[in-house]
């Protein structure tokens, strides 16, 4: 009367679950491997890409620090560069601040 239909379970039950754990195992490999080409590799490929470009930064580019601000690099070091941003301003960034480097020239004054 109080005994649960669960201890009544047969072994064939438990037999063919093996079979369903295998396939969820595959699924979820089959979705780390999707989300590996689709999500993470590409990111490691941009972050690599901007990396060497800012490892590139010569005189006389124009960059885009993480503040906004556009310069030209007047003086190049280890782990900062020196920015013109203004007639006679020059301010030290560090160059893992800056968000984009243009090469020089690539720039059109202003039709004032």
């Amino acid at each position: 009367m109080f005994s649960s239909p669960a201890f009544a379970q047969s072994a064939t039950g438990i037999a063919s679950a093996g079979g369903g754990t295998f396939l969820m195992i595959g699924q979820m490999l089959l979705l780390v491997v999707v989300f590996y080409f689709l999500m993470i590799r590409p990111q490691q490929k941009r972050a690599k890409a901007h990396r060497d470009k800012i490892e590139a930064v010569k005189r006389g580019d124009e960059v885009v620090t993480g503040g906004g601000l556009f310069g030209k690099v007047t003086k190049v070091a280890d782990d900062h560069v020196e920015v013109e941003i203004a007639n006679g301003v020059k301010v030290k960034a560090v160059k893992g601040t800056l968000t984009d480097v243009l090469t020089g020239g690539a720039s059109k004054p202003a039709n004032d």
